[in-house]
């Protein structure tokens, strides 16, 4: 079976896709009945604008216009029975259309219009209709005075040191019922977090007294005792007693049962747990304040251990005694100990093919102690359909293997002594080895194998640190043997050394990340990540104490092999904007530089940059862009072996510049039972070279040429959203490709033309970059594609 989808196919995705959007806007009342109508708007006349968009959403659910595409859905798929897909039609109902009037009034007179009302009329045009809601608001009533009657001295005086911490009300202030509940349970959260366990939402109540002649409002909180006492009282933590079920939720048979200390008793019924570190992300000790907050805390942490399916929140029983002491019971049920999670990339473009997969197998709870063991293999190849210089189809182009074995621990390995960690998030120690194989088709083959040590850990529940403070990573080329020879021939050094060299290293890397737990939400946020990694530093130093020998280019050696120095650092800066019902923007910069000194004129191989492929520049295949304007045509002349051997290896540079502009929306709620989800976006960048480089002509990077040698591309996609994870669909053009010149850059405007078929501008590209030629004289090499189609799953960032 081929892996790959031909150009005419690539149409027929591509225009059904179109077709799709298209026939969403046919007749949306065409199987309506002669006494039916469809609701297509919604009017609010005469309320402040801040809250007439708000309004709309006191308009019944089934009064709510549809979305064309998923009424569309729904006519399509209803002829045959699911009706579950799209949304049936927002058919006019009178009664509805008068309930929405009465919760709409309702609504406005609790922004402070105590004597506002609304009037309801419906316009219906061609089986069309229009609710309109008239209001007359009225006067807005604001705060004259607050005062409070609070029977218990000690609560009154906790309310108001801590009221004007949390409370929306002010005089002067608008009178807002939404404020009254707001303050109601801002002070209930207080009452919690100060030893309150007893105390209830109930027991606060607002009384008002309106003048209506004035338009003002009195206002006075009033706190209640308990009905059989004078006072609220305060509890404190006594025992407590942790239980782990079997992962059926069962507790019966024997349990492994240890005191821990005088307030822990730890009972494990899977018999798979220790009490490390489970007891250490409980946060209230014997003795402690009853506090809300350390047990949200407790429960969060328990969860983020990510062995326990079901993590409830403590519960509480009193003692019998008259101590208002609390005893403590958490029940949690574990995750099965086992999984395996995997994840693939493929690539479409014409001529050639590539697929990236991932498998990740995970150990949840290695020595019974909540550490992960996780194994994780990933295979990239990409290929080639058509028929190369050595007149082989479907061959590897290149292929990057890699595995790798992390064990994550949810503490601080340390030789010191920390404080109870946790407060703002599980903290981890990474034990970590991986080993990677490149491979490039007739040029060359790379190893390399490094191990590090990271620890991760949370300033803020939004800001994560990791410090990677010692990275050994060992890497080996061996050049193919006709493929050197040939670098040798063209006096191409410096592809040999890049290639080809045996490197030992040290390094250390430094990452900080913001707002990383917003990823998944629809808020507006900016997320931001930055790392840095420095090496060779600690080798060279003792390289010099130690006075080691150079080899024959008079670089200093370790072990008998030659170190590198460098420093790369790359930020991802992400603006996400919402526009409500799953509308958002994200604009992102990409940048990054490497630069080697000291014992090194060239970065190691694997510490690059490249561009192309599913998640930054989607036009391109991966490793297929820049650097620069290097245009590969050109640069190797009639040497048309070089060009083929050194193929994805020689579009390398030591300064990236990504940034992405990507708008993303909901299609249907209920697509086969997948959320569907559209997205259009454009890429622009590239990476450069540090200096000019005589192997890359025009690669170099210089700000007078940015705009030159900066790539843009233009797409659309489809996300098909089943909860746990987003399989996504990505249709991607090139729009400016920089390796060409002048008005030829814009490739889509000048060749666009040519998008689905073969014309001069493709003849001429295909006979540049050819590889070699048939025996009849044709030109055998790559063609040129407009259009890449990736498929994946996950977001693209």
């Amino acid at each position: 079976m081929k892996a790959y989808i031909s150009t005419n196919r690539y149409r027929t995705a591509i225009l059904s896709i179109l077709l799709l959007f298209i026939g969403s806007g046919c007749s949306l009342t065409r199987n309506l009945k002669d006494n039916q109508a469809l609701v297509r708007k919604i009017t609010i006349n005469g309320m402040d604008k801040e809250f007439s968009e708000l309004a709309v959403n006191y308009v019944d659910k089934e009064q709510q216009p549809n979305n064309a595409f998923n009424l569309q859905l729904y006519y399509l798929f209803n002829k045959s029975g699911k009706k579950n897909i799209g949304e049936p039609p927002a058919l006019l109902d009178s009664n509805l259309v008068e309930f929405s009037r009465y919760q709409i009034e309702r609504f406005i007179q609790s922004k402070g219009y105590l004597k506002a009302t609304i009037s309801d009329s419906i316009v219906i045009k061609k089986k069309k209709a229009e609710l309109v809601f008239n209001t007359v608001q009225g006067p807005l009533f604001k705060i004259r005075k607050i005062s409070d009657s609070i029977a218990d001295k000690n609560v009154r005086k906790l309310y108001r040191e801590n009221r004007p911490k949390f409370s929306h009300l002010q005089p002067g202030g608008r009178f807002d019922t939404d404020s009254l509940a707001y303050d109601r349970d801002g002070f209930y959260q207080v009452m919690k977090r100060n030893g309150y366990f007893d105390f209830y939402r109930q027991y606060i109540n607002f009384n008002y007294d309106s003048t209506f002649n004035s338009s003002v409002v009195d206002l006075t909180l009033i706190i209640d005792n308990p009905a059989d006492k004078n006072t609220h009282p305060i509890y404190h933590i006594n025992n407590t007693v942790i239980t782990i079920s079997k992962s059926n939720g069962r507790t019966e048979g024997n349990a492994d049962t240890l005191t821990v200390d005088s307030q822990f008793r730890f009972v494990d019924y899977s018999q798979r747990f220790k009490p490390h570190p489970v007891v250490d992300y409980i946060f209230q000790t014997k003795g402690d304040l009853y506090n809300s907050d350390m047990q949200t805390l407790t429960t969060s942490r328990l969860s983020e251990l990510n062995v326990f399916r079901n993590v409830p929140n403590p519960t509480y029983t009193k003692t019998a005694d008259s101590t208002n002491r609390l005893n403590t019971v958490i029940n949690m049920t574990p995750l099965k100990r086992m999984s395996d999670r995997v994840e693939g990339e493929f690539l479409f473009s014409n001529g050639r093919y590539g697929y990236n997969v991932g498998n990740t197998f995970t150990n949840r709870n290695i020595f019974k102690k909540a550490v992960t063991l996780q194994i994780k293999l990933n295979l990239s190849v990409l290929y080639d359909n058509g028929r190369n210089s050595s007149g082989r189809t479907n061959s590897v182009e290149n292929q990057d293997f890699k595995v790798g074995a992390n064990l994550v621990f949810p503490w601080l390995v340390t030789p010191f002594n920390l404080d109870k960690p946790g407060k703002y998030g599980v903290p981890h120690t990474t034990f970590s080895s991986n080993y990677s194989l490149f491979y490039q088709k007739g040029l060359v083959e790379r190893t390399s194998l490094i191990n590090s040590v990271t620890y991760d850990f949370l300033e803020q529940a939004n800001k994560v640190h990791s410090i990677t403070p010692i990275d050994i990573e060992f890497s080996r080329g061996s050049i193919d043997r006709e493929a050197y020879a040939e670098l040798l021939k063209q006096n191409r050094f410096s592809y040999i050394y890049l290639i080809g060299r045996t490197v030992f290293t040290t390094g250390s890397q430094y990452t900080y990340q913001v707002n990383g737990n917003k990823l998944n939400t629809f808020a507006d946020f900016t997320y931001f990540k930055g790392s840095l990694d420095i090496g060779g530093n600690m080798l060279s130093l003792a390289s010099n104490v130690l006075n080691t020998p150079k080899d024959t280019l008079g670089k200093r050696t370790m072990f008998g092999y030659t170190f590198a120095q460098y420093v790369k650092t790359e930020l991802d800066l992400r603006i996400y904007k919402s526009f409500g019902e799953e509308r958002q923007f994200i604009l992102r910069i990409n940048p990054g530089i490497g630069v080697p000194f000291g014992n090194s004129t060239q970065l190691i191989f694997e510490k690059n940059f490249y561009a192309g492929g599913a998640n930054d520049m989607r036009a391109w295949l991966p490793r297929t862009l820049g650097p620069g304007q290097f245009n590969r045509g050109t640069a190797y002349g009639g040497d048309t072996t070089l060009r083929s051997r050194l193929k994805y290896i020689d579009q390398l540079g030591e300064i990236k510049f990504i940034t992405n502009a990507e708008y993303r929306f909901k299609l249907a709620n209920n697509f086969f039972g997948a959320k569907l989800k559209g997205a259009f976006f454009m890429d622009a960048g590239n990476v450069w070279r540090l200096k000019k480089q005589p192997d890359n002509p025009n690669g170099e990077f210089t700000f007078g040429n940015l705009l030159n040698s900066t790539a843009i591309g233009v797409g659309a996609g489809l996300r098909f959203d089943v909860s746990f994870f987003v399989f996504r669909l990505d249709a991607a053009f090139k729009f400016k490709d920089p390796q060409f010149t002048g008005a030829d850059q814009w490739v889509l405007f000048k060749h666009g033309n040519e998008l689905f078929r073969t014309g001069t501008f493709k003849q001429a590209y295909l006979y540049n970059n050819r590889t070699g030629l048939t025996n009849d004289g044709r030109p055998i090499g790559d063609s040129y594609n407009f259009m890449q189609l990736n498929f994946g799953i996950g977001m693209p960032f």
